[in-house]
Formats: structure tokens, sequence, C-alpha cells
């Protein structure tokens, strides 16, 4: 072998030896964690209160009169889905293995103040406490660790992104919901002119006109089922013009188009809350009489 050759051997050698070193500090191990083990336990039945502390701030979710409300940072129902798929989540969180046991490591896996912290509890009961840290250099686990327990194990699964969320994501973002087969009749209100859409024998027509079905089907699906972008909890000053009033089964949705920018407010008659949709989902919505006209489809 050349100089050169020796070299590199000896190079390579001495990164084997450091490694297997660097892998066998104190406290920290790659112990594979028995089959089915998972970081914690309850019934999601019984859960009745969630409390996180996270990067993207505090979130307190509560079950009230059998409905989910979030509570902290304000008061607002939740989204049953985000909850749902939440408890789900934490009640399956298997284990991998343990990565280390030393309380010095854990700001290096954020299962300490720079992670988040999630507490369970059942009938008004604490149930357990735990740690979400960051995900592992895979993208394909999340360290973990249970509250009282200087073990930070590797969890399957990304889970960061499931217990710290910001609060618009735990909000209920519906703005309007019905059965879209009950709807019969809309009117939508640019200013003066008025826009009346009505269902008759199953045909869709603009005052005497034929509308067209897939665009008809297309606005009474989006308006159906109105879902909200982000939430607006304060006063705006200078609110824009109102663009667009929908109005149906007695209910009126507005829309006001926001100046220099691709969004809209949204308000309607049963609730002072603004929501903000944004412009690509208010279009499905925002149609006039000349969208609808034409040949059947």
């Amino acid at each position: 072998m050349t100089k050169n050759t020796w070299i590199l051997v000896g190079v390579l050698a001495a990164l084997i030896v450091a490694a297997y070193f660097v892998m066998q500090r104190p406290g920290e191990s790659s112990a594979p964690e028995s089959s089915g083990a998972v970081l914690v336990d309850f019934d999601s039945a019984a859960v009745d209160r969630i409390e996180i502390r996270s990067p993207n701030g505090p979130a307190v979710i509560e079950r009230q009169g059998g409905v989910w409300m979030l509570t902290t940072p304000v008061r607002y129902r939740a989204d049953d889905g985000t909850v749902a798929s939440t408890l789900s989540s934490g009640k399956h969180m298997a284990l991998k293995g343990l990565v280390s046991s030393n309380p010095q490591k854990r700001s290096l896996f954020q299962v300490d103040s720079t992670g988040t912290m999630v507490r369970i509890f059942e009938h008004g009961a604490e149930k357990t406490v735990f740690w979400i840290g960051k995900p592992s250099p895979s993208y394909t686990e999340t360290y973990v660790r249970r509250e009282g327990s200087n073990d930070v194990y590797l969890a399957s699964g990304m889970f960061s992104s499931t217990f710290s969320r910001r609060t618009t994501e735990w909000r209920d973002k519906t703005i309007f919901k019905t059965d879209q087969d009950a709807i019969a009749g809309v009117t939508l209100r640019f200013g003066d002119t008025a826009v009346v859409l009505t269902r008759q024998d199953s045909i869709w027509k603009v005052g005497d006109d034929a509308a067209k079905t897939d665009v008809v089907k297309s606005f009474v699906g989006a308006l159906a089922n109105l879902q909200a972008d982000d939430f607006i909890d304060t006063a705006v000053a200078g609110m824009p013009p109102l663009t667009l009033q929908i109005e149906l089964g007695g209910t009126q949705v507005r829309l006001y188009r926001m100046k220099d920018a691709d969004r809209f407010y949204v308000q309607t008659s049963a609730t002072p809350q603004l929501f903000v949709v944004e412009g690509w989902r208010a279009s499905q919505v925002v149609k006039r009489k000349k969208d609808f006209l034409g040949a059947q489809v």
C-alpha cells in the first residue's frame, strides 16, 4: 500500500473508534423498547380537558356540555376533527427505543421547556403528562418523554405539528354549514343588483333562464360548507365596503374584499365573529349572473 492509502485507513479506523465511544456515552443509548409499548395510556372517551404549552403558545381545550371548546387563549368552539386526531395521536405513540436517560440532554431533544408539554385530564382529574420534542434526523420519528421521568424515547411518527398548533388551527373554521340538498333558493346582492337563483323540479334557474348545472353545483357545494382561513377577534378600522351579500334560509353571509389583498372579510347574521377567507375560496361563492347562465351541462 502507498503512504496515502495507509493514512486513509488510519483515519477511517479512528472515525470508527470515535463513533463507537460516542454511541456508548453514559445516558445515551439505543435500547429497543418492548413491542407494542406506548408512551402514555388514557381513555379518549373519558378525556374532558387537554392543556398544551408549546412554542406556538398555550391552548386549553375542554369538553363542555358534550361540545369541545377552546377556552385558552380565546373562547371559541374547537374543531372536533382536530381534537379527535390529537387524542388518537396521543394514544398511539409507539416507542422504538430509549435514546437518553441523562437529564442534561433534555434540551438537546427539546423535551423540556423548549418543546411541547401536554396534560390530559379524565373526569376532571389529571391522567397523564408528557413532552413532545423535535423530530429525529430521519423525520420519521419524534423524541418524547413522560413527565417525571428522565428517559427520552423515539416514538414512531411526527407529533410536533399535531400538538403544537396555532390558535387558529384549534378553532372550528365553519362559517356556514347546511345540507346541500336543502338549498332551494339563493339570492346574491351586489349593491342594488340582485341575482335570484332557484331550484324548480331539480332544475336551477336564474330568474326565468336555465343555469349552468356544473356551476350551480359547485357554488351550492361551496356555500353549504363555507370554511374560514383565519379569524379576526378585534374591531377592524376602515372596514372595506360590502362586496356581496348572500341570502338563503333566513341567513345572510356578507363578504368584504380587503384592500390590497386577495382576501375577504366574511360575517354572517348568525354571529358577530369576523372571519377571513382567502380569495381562491371566496371565488367559489362570489358569482355574478353571467357566471350562472349558459347551456345545461
